[in-house]
């Protein structure tokens, strides 16, 4: 099934399937499967340093000559050298997360980049509009990692009624159904996270998987709301004494602590009890591990057959 929408058109892909850049768990080997496949793949930077991200560009580029993306985080204390290299290595895409990229969008234009931020809010989303990115990512709080406060089915077509932009819908998509809704609500095209770490061509650790495979419909919680940065987890031994420091109101600079390295932890060396194990509300909805190119197909297929019924 072939669905030409705006972002298709504006990121030269076939199918309007975003994978989302999740930090440690979207490499090179992911963003390359994810293109190959027709949609876009990304590589999620998170607080990596930029020869770690030059390298994983360079794994895509050896993999695929299709469009792909980078995903900076800004807060990262690398995002300026992280910039420098998708400048050098032209990189076609750019997502952003963790603030504005507004000093950073005339360069990227300059080098005919794309730029997508994530949004959790029509005032984030009107302020983009004027700096002059290309498409916004409106992104609900079912998804995993880093959360706003609205919902995917109510900040999607808000967002939509008040830009001119093409806008996609991430945060709780993943299926056919999923898609389709999004469409509905006003969206271009969706970005997909959580059913990709189940990708065959996805590096997390198997433990990681097989985890957020065997999830229930309650078992992911939001955490970290005290220090300004709630994140969606799936529940574990970290989350219920995260969650207990926060009841305490231990200071923020000590719980950032408690979570530094957490993540790696549980992507490279599976450790599901202690580290972070990021996931959406859709991860009930993951039940094996296949190829990003039979996501993809399964997820398009099931929209052509709800869309001709």
């Amino acid at each position: 099934m072939k669905m030409p929408t705006r972002i298709c058109n504006l990121l030269n892909i076939q199918y309007p399937i975003l994978q989302g850049g999740m930090a440690w768990v979207a490499t090179g080997e992911l963003a390359a499967a994810v293109s190959e496949a027709g949609g876009l793949g990304i590589i999620g930077s998170g607080n990596a340093p930029a020869n770690v991200v030059a390298h994983e560009i360079k794994k895509v580029k050896e993999i695929t000559g299709k469009p792909f993306g980078v995903n900076i985080m800004l807060l990262s204390p690398f995002a300026e050298e992280v910039v420098r290299v998708v400048l050098e290595e032209r990189v076609p895409v750019v997502t952003t997360g963790a603030g504005s990229p507004g000093k950073f969008i005339s360069a990227f234009k300059e080098k005919g980049i794309k730029v997508m931020p994530v949004v959790s809010s029509v005032a984030l989303a009107k302020r983009l509009e004027r700096q002059g990115v290309d498409a916004l990512i409106a992104e609900g709080i079912e998804a995993g990692g880093h959360v706003g406060e609205l919902t995917t089915l109510v900040l999607v077509p808000q967002v939509v009624d008040a830009v001119t932009l093409p806008v996609v819908a991430a945060g709780g998509i993943a299926d056919a159904r999923g898609f389709v809704a999004s469409i509905a609500l006003g969206a271009q095209g969706v970005q997909i996270g959580t059913r990709f770490v189940c990708a065959a061509e996805c590096t997390v650790h198997d433990n990681y998987k097989n985890f957020l495979i065997k999830a229930k419909d309650r078992d992911t919680v939001v955490l970290g709301h005290s220090t300004g940065h709630p994140v969606r987890v799936l529940k574990n031994k970290l989350a219920r004494e995260f969650a207990q420091m926060e009841k305490r109101s231990v200071p923020k600079e000590q719980m950032e602590a408690f979570g530094t390295g957490k993540l790696a932890a549980a992507v490279q060396q599976g450790d599901i009890a202690y580290g972070s194990v990021m996931a959406g509300q859709a991860a009930s909805m993951v039940n094996k591990i296949e190829k990003a190119a039979d996501i993809i197909e399964e997820i398009m297929q099931g929209a052509k057959k709800i869309f001709s019924d």
